[in-house]
């Protein structure tokens, strides 16, 4: 009988947010699976859980997994860990997970703390829809492209970014959007947390000067233009109109000749939501 692959939520700082079930996971599994087996190593002693280590990050996972299939083919039982938070969100573990599911291993989640909501709860931004974009390019070229591409999105952006490099993002953002405003969140549930508010410019320039540490989230707000609000509203109001039983052609005709939107545009958001 095959093993079970668990999917394990870890800190992201304070260990203390660690859940009774990904402790008693932890202790109960053949291997895991971490990024840092020394960071790991260390959560592990403060559990008092010894249990086999082996490394699984960005360059060797895709060797790795093929054995990792296998003894969870001979019925071995599997923990992955991040270095901290959910595995996968811009972590390791994409390639393990969608093998495993291949080869009908049992998967399970026993989830845990997260930069990603942890910030976008922190930010005072719009919550009820977000993007997470994981790193900016290190390219500065790339990331100007991708924030132009973004530049209309009305859903409140979340990215991860190197402290070394947060002004200069903060600063590209204030170059292309204007005064959109910003949370920078950082070293979440340590000793240090910090959150900055205000325009991208003014986060900005109280970061300028000084040495910024410790793990950096930028959470966004999104577009607010009033015609790009008009558009989020009348894809809503085509949506209903589907949940009634209408066409979404149909739907999008209907809205666009009442609102002057475009026909393909919600046509488009309508299709999209089914993919």
């Amino acid at each position: 009988m095959a093993g079970t692959l668990w999917i394990v939520g870890t800190p992201i700082g304070n260990l203390g947010d660690l859940s009774e079930r990904a402790r008693a996971t932890l202790a109960s599994v053949d291997l895991v699976l971490a990024e840092d087996t020394r960071r790991t190593g260390r959560l592990l002693q403060h559990l008092g859980v010894a249990v086999p280590q082996r490394s699984m990050f960005e360059g060797n996972e895709r060797e790795r997994v093929p054995s990792v299939v296998r003894a969870l083919l001979e019925g071995r039982s599997v923990a992955l860990v991040s270095d901290g938070g959910m595995p996968l969100v811009s972590d390791p573990g994409y390639r393990l997970v969608t093998a495993a599911v291949g080869a009908g291993v049992e998967v399970q989640v026993v989830p845990g703390p997260s930069a990603v909501v942890a910030a976008l709860v922190l930010s005072g931004l719009p919550t009820d829809r977000f993007c997470f974009e994981g790193f900016p390019s290190r390219t500065a070229g790339e990331r100007r492209a991708r924030l132009a591409e973004l530049a209309h999105d009305p859903r409140t952006l979340v990215f991860f970014e190197s402290p070394r490099r947060v002004t200069t993002f903060l600063r590209e953002i204030a170059a292309a959007w204007g005064t959109r405003r910003v949370a920078v969140c950082r070293e979440l549930t340590k000793v240090h947390e910090q959150v900055l508010r205000g325009t991208a410019e003014e986060v900005a320039e109280r970061l300028a000067g000084g040495t910024v540490r410790g793990e950096v989230v930028v959470v966004i707000e999104g577009d607010r233009d009033p015609q790009a609000v008009d558009m989020e509203a009348g894809i809503a109001e085509a949506r209903d109109l589907v949940a009634a039983g209408t066409r979404k052609r149909e739907a999008a005709r209907a809205v666009s000749e009442r609102t002057g939107l475009s026909v393909n545009g919600i046509y488009r958001a309508l299709v999209d939501e089914d993919v």
